[in-house]
């Protein structure tokens, strides 16, 4: 038989599954509605080819190892204490220097569902019940803090903590799906990102794998309590943050791997530019002192996942192919789980870089916090926080 004949075979075979999913081990079996759409990814050669050959985040430090499972967004209060995490089971945490204590929930039904677990992604399927804090804030003058909750809104909790109130849950008639971070201007306001009206947080892979566009950037005005849509048909937008004078907001763009800038301010005010392309696919963004950001950046592009960005039908017949969920995830990641951590300037210029490419300290990294000198780096998968001492 002719090799031609045996690869057309093979070929027809294999579309023939990948059509039907007999089995139903596709990893969008269970989405009956799943479409991939095209992401406009920078071309190739634009993408930053910058590197920490020291690999120098394995001189990180790792705090709290398997006493916290998953602290998304780290945040110390205006006192100066802390940090303040919120964690897979849906509580906000304290250390109050010699322990962790209990500080706030985001939901009212903490019935047996959200018993502390041995691994970050046991809670997912309940995540709905539970809740899921993410993005954290203080606000300096009040003290008091806002939240992301990826299930329930935008939400504040006073100093005292306790059950935290929505302020929160729907712009234009359109539910939150998937409340991300947020960031306080000098008035209350509060700019957030909302990553999906369609996929909640517990289906995040769906979303990784679609790159579907409702993602949106908003504002909630706390004198009017409106919400008000500012940026819409983003894919996975993801961390926010207030420039230092509060002219613009950055925020991340994740199935782009870019950094968008939004003018809240002055002769450009209400329009969006792109702000940096990065080296990979991004969580939060926070500023420093300096005015200067950091972004936590959970893996670098590989041209696996690169191809799989601008070639949506392809990707959708690969997701239909019967690949474990591990195998998977590692074919996106190239290879393993590894940290990447880098800060811009206000107009974009990369400042400085730091990895562990081997994910041998540090991995998943979900967010950096600059303060007195050290970085503090929450991960969304991992079950401690990593300190790393700037030079």
């Amino acid at each position: 038989m002719k090799p031609a004949v045996v690869f057309a075979g093979i070929f027809l075979l294999v579309a023939l599954y990948c059509g039907l999913d007999p089995l139903k081990q596709s990893a969008i079996s269970e989405s009956k509605d799943f479409k991939a759409y095209k992401v406009e990814a920078p071309v190739w050669s634009e993408i930053p080819v910058e590197k920490d050959t020291k690999n120098l985040l394995q001189k990180s430090e790792i705090k709290f190892l398997n006493q916290i499972q998953g602290p998304e967004s780290i945040a110390f209060d205006p006192k100066g204490r802390g940090p303040y995490t919120g964690i897979a089971d849906g509580r906000i945490v304290f250390w109050d220097g010699q322990k962790w204590t209990d500080f706030a929930y985001t939901s009212a039904n903490r019935s047996g569902l959200c018993d502390p677990k041995p691994l970050p992604l046991s809670y997912l399927k309940n995540e709905h019940i539970c809740g899921r804090p993410l993005g954290l804030r203080f606000d300096k003058t009040t003290s008091d803090l806002y939240i992301a909750d990826a299930y329930f809104g935008v939400m504040k909790v006073g100093p005292e903590g306790g059950l935290a109130e929505t302020l929160t849950t729907e712009a234009e008639g359109v539910p939150l799906g998937f409340t991300n971070d947020l960031d306080i201007d000098d008035e209350g306001n509060i700019y957030f990102t909302d990553s999906s009206t369609k996929y909640q947080r517990r289906n995040f892979m769906l979303l990784v794998y679609s790159a579907e566009d409702s993602g949106r950037v908003l504002k909630y005005d706390p004198s009017t309590k409106h919400t008000t849509v500012l940026i819409r048909n983003l894919q996975f937008p993801n961390g926010l943050s207030l420039s230092k004078d509060g002219s613009f907001l950055v925020f991340c763009e994740g199935a782009k791997g870019r950094l968008q800038k939004y003018w809240l301010k002055g002769e450009k005010a209400g329009t969006l530019e792109v702000m940096a392309v990065l080296p990979g696919y991004p969580d939060n963004i926070r500023a420093n002192e300096r005015g200067e950001f950091w972004v936590a950046i959970h893996c670098r592009r590989t041209i696996y996942s690169y191809i799989n960005s601008i070639y949506p039908k392809l990707r959708l017949l690969l997701l239909k192919l019967p690949i474990p969920v591990k195998l998977r995830s590692l074919l996106q990641i190239g290879g393993r789980l590894h940290a990447i951590v880098v800060k811009y300037s206000p107009d974009g210029k990369l400042l400085q870089i730091l990895e562990d490419g081997e994910g041998k300290v540090v991995r998943a990294v979900s967010e950096v916090e600059e303060r007195d000198g050290k970085l503090w780096m929450g991960s969304v998968l991992m079950p401690f926080i990593a300190v790393y001492q700037l030079e």
